[in-house]
């Protein structure tokens, strides 16, 4: 007994299936829109008929349409007036969140005037033996009589001038950032730069670490209670690398970090350096950033 040999169907019954199909959705498409366009003019000849017959009833019903169309209009520009409010409102607080990080950042600290600021006060130098300026006895004149040597000394009203003998908490952010770039210098670091200010993105100090490395440091002058959250790490470690193409990116504060900053500092390849490890740092005692990085690494 012969058996059929069954038809397997190839690419051009497929095409010829879906050309059917197409046409039948194309020929349903203009059926539809011929439809359409029978009832639009069937509805438009009888309103110009029952407006011929009765033109005060056509007058009241363009009257309702313009109308709605005035309502919908105005309830359309209400939303988009709410919809700006809101925009507005998420503006300000955005501005308010950036203010406040700012603020956290760089609080404001009392302390001696930064580079090209006026000269500093000095006390008046007054003669021993002489007449203070306003006419009252000086307070070291002599009780004896002769001739005596007068000894002059001025009293300069300011900082130490080595910015690594000073307490790193009585620096504001500007010198702070100026000391470390000294401690690079000290450590064999070149091309040393303090480039801290708006729009450093993120690099207050770039130098090259003594193995020829591009070293990026951000510093931050904490208080013991305000330590370095995950948002400004992770504003830092935006920028280190693929903006300034750092080798070597290290945070630097007084006071110490978050669990969360330190987690992403790790994840990125950040150097963490806190009050004690610049303690270190600073009295010899302790690594280098680049080189505590290499150790880390």
């Amino acid at each position: 007994m012969a058996v059929p040999a069954s038809h397997a169907p190839t690419s051009s019954d497929s095409a010829r299936t879906r050309r059917s199909f197409e046409l039948r959705k194309t020929a349903m498409y203009f059926l539809l829109l011929a439809v359409i366009v029978t009832l639009t003019g069937l509805t438009a000849r009888t309103v110009a008929a029952a407006a011929e017959r009765r033109p005060a009833w056509a007058f009241a019903l363009a009257l309702l349409v313009a109308a709605g169309g005035i309502a919908f209009w105005r309830r359309r520009r209400r939303i988009s007036a709410v919809k700006l409010a809101r925009r507005a409102a998420r503006a300000l607080d955005d501005a308010a969140e950036t203010a406040v990080d700012v603020l956290d950042e760089t609080p404001p600290v009392s302390g001696p005037a930064r580079p090209g600021d006026p000269d500093l006060p000095t006390a008046p130098v007054t003669p021993a033996g002489s007449a203070a300026p306003n006419g009252s006895e000086p307070a070291d004149a002599p009780t004896g009589g002769g001739p005596v040597e007068p000894e002059q000394t001025a009293v300069l009203v300011g900082p130490a001038a080595d910015p690594l003998d000073a307490a790193y908490e009585a620096l504001d952010p500007y010198e702070f950032e100026e000391a470390m770039a000294e401690l690079c210098r000290r450590d064999g670091c070149w091309d040393v730069e303090v480039v801290g200010g708006a729009g450093d993105l993120g690099a207050d100090v770039v130098a090259r670490t003594p193995d020829g490395r591009l070293l990026v440091v951000q510093c931050k002058r904490y208080g013991d209670t305000n330590r370095v959250g995950s948002q400004d790490m992770q504003r830092f470690g935006g920028t280190c690398f693929t903006v300034h193409g750092a080798d070597v990116a290290v945070m630097v504060t007084t006071s110490d970090f978050t669990a969360p900053a330190l987690e992403y500092a790790e994840q990125c390849g950040i150097v963490c350096v806190n009050g004690p490890d610049l303690q270190r740092w600073r009295d010899g005692t302790g690594p280098s950033p680049w080189e505590a990085g290499d150790t880390a690494a």
